[in-house]
């Protein structure tokens, strides 16, 4: 079990220093090409979203979920460590990789169009084009990052996978400054040259490469001896197949609704905020779940699965309970310091108070869904602890088809006249979090039929009293934030004042919040103090 906790450590500071560099390199990148009404910024976020969108039908559908699992089944049992097994994997992998990659390459104008299809500005689509040419290959990178990755993990080897991302954000923040340095902050998507487009694209290339190509000097130590190997008889393909059908649909209808989204902004695209606004305002916004919900339910997963496996049920729900109750007091005090401190926090991403007031309206707009979203968290992986792929998979497409909705409605509110073209980034935001939500009650649903009653009742009883205490919390982090000169006042008057600010109002809510809790002697303090012990160095 101490050697359970030190990975999950070491997994745990390599994502949150990890998410905190990613953050620095998009901050970087907005003052390169702008954020709100730049279509250089739009023309980019689509471009280098690219191989992501391409590889997450990948690495979500076959590598989490189904080959890592016969990895560590090889490494375990075959009394060569897996070593055959993981040389017919990787060479049938990186062979994949390739033709995909050249299938992705080849159909570039047509990922672009789906993706971009309604830029009105005609130089904004040539430019994001000639970014994806120079974007696509990182499908390559990305796909060996994972897959070696995994092979280093299932070793029991978990730190160069989680800390390699940090040399691909520090390799982006030097790149996206040295743009800076030469050309300034370019927003407009005309006028680009051909450096200009190799400097950008290239930068954000160079840092997939050398984040995956960091896990081959770890190789030595998982103890295996690989070679290609083109005989893949025998290693369960269509097992593998079989199992990951429904995961990969899942990830499959996530795509869809994320390109309709994309695609249908792209209007805004200019005048107001659009692609690059709302794909940094879910940056931001996923930073506390990546850090605090994957850093606190990774181990209660395996609990899970252990409970599962020894049919006790009671223990699978009061497993959910205790991390839905863990979740929330982190959660909810957090959330409320990013509803206060938003417009400030915006202000680093953007380059005018107005256009941070505009970001932070979308940001508001997905804080709606980060409850429901992190308490998702615990209810997904009870089904996976429970092998149903299928149930996440309806309720996803569930979800998927209200985002698409919202999308559609939102366009034809703007094109009746009805919205601002102002606001559309914000309505496709909202979309998000009403499907995001009304997904939660549907996985709570479904989860209730499956196993029974999950006696969660006391768990949100407790997130209630983690919200009356945030009230108050909040109205003092507000009430700093006006003290500042709000909208007007030197906190959003530039982007150093806004991470000063933010941290000043945040500060502020979260300490009055801790102090309610602590003052009413909320019995999950205790719990969230030693969910934090759990992960400091030492521990």
């Amino acid at each position: 079990m101490a050697g359970l906790g030190r990975a999950s450590a070491t997994v745990a500071a390599g994502t949150m220093a990890s998410r905190i560099t990613g953050l620095i390199r998009n901050i970087v990148l907005t003052v390169a090409v702008g954020t709100v009404g730049a279509k250089a910024a739009d023309s980019f976020a689509i471009a280098n979203q690219l191989p992501n969108s391409v590889f997450a039908l990948i690495s979500s559908g076959l590598l989490a979920g189904v080959i890592v699992p016969q990895i560590v089944k090889a490494v375990k049992t075959h009394d060569d460590r897996g070593s055959a097994f993981v040389s017919k994997l990787l060479t049938l992998g990186v062979l994949a990789l390739l033709v995909v990659t050249i299938v992705a390459v080849v159909a570039a104008p047509v990922l672009v169009e789906i993706y971009a299809g309604r830029f009105t500005d005609p130089a904004a689509k040539t430019l994001t084009l000639a970014l994806a040419y120079w974007c696509l290959p990182q499908l390559l990178f990305y796909g060996l990052y994972a897959l070696v990755g995994e092979i280093l993990n299932a070793n029991r080897i978990f730190g160069p996978f989680a800390w390699s991302p940090i040399v691909n954000n520090l390799i982006s923040i030097a790149g996206f400054g040295v743009f800076i340095v030469l050309f300034g902050t370019y927003e407009s998507a005309s006028g680009w040259t051909a450096g200009m487009i190799a400097l950008m694209g290239g930068t954000a290339t160079l840092g997939i490469v050398v984040q995956a190509g960091i896990l081959f000097l770890f190789w030595r130590r998982a103890g295996l001896h690989v070679r290609p190997d083109f005989g893949w008889r025998g290693i369960g393909l269509r097992q593998i197949g079989r199992l990951a059908g429904w995961t990969f649909l899942m990830v499959v209808v996530g795509q869809i609704a994320g390109a309709f989204q994309i695609n249908i902004v792209g209007a805004a695209s200019g005048p107001a905020a659009a692609g690059a606004t709302l794909q940094n305002a879910w940056l931001l916004f996923m930073l506390p779940f990546s850090v605090i919900v994957l850093s606190l339910g990774t181990p209660y997963y395996t609990k899970l699965s252990e409970h599962v496996a020894e049919g006790r049920t009671d223990a699978v729900t009061a497993d959910l309970s205790s991390l839905t109750r863990t979740v929330g007091i982190f959660m909810v005090g957090i959330l409320a310091a990013m509803v206060v401190a938003s417009v400030p926090l915006a202000r680093l991403f953007t380059t005018s108070p107005d256009n941070a007031v505009a970001f932070a309206w979308v940001l508001g707009a997905y804080l709606l869904a980060l409850l429901p979203l992190s308490f998702q968290f615990g209810l997904q992986r009870t089904f996976y602890a429970l092998k149903d792929t299928r149930t996440p998979f309806v309720y996803t497409l569930v979800q998927a088809a209200l985002v698409i909705a919202t999308a559609l409605a939102a366009s034809a509110l703007v094109g009746a006249g009805i919205l601002p073209l102002t606001w559309l980034a914000f309505a496709i935001a909202l979309g998000q979090s009403v499907a995001n939500i009304l997904q939660f009650a549907l996985a709570i649903t479904l989860l209730r039929r499956k196993i029974g009653p999950l006696g969660l009742g006391a768990a949100f009883r407790g997130v209630l009293r983690f919200l009356l205490a945030a009230v108050p919390a909040a109205a003092v982090g507000w009430g700093v934030f006006l003290l500042l000169g709000g909208v007007e006042g030197w906190a959003v008057s530039e982007r150093l004042p806004g991470f000063l600010g933010a941290a000043i109002i945040g500060g502020a809510t979260l300490l009055v919040y801790g102090g309610i809790l602590a003052l009413f002697r909320t019995p999950e303090l205790g719990v969230a103090f030693r969910a934090v012990r759990r992960f400091l160095p030492g521990r």
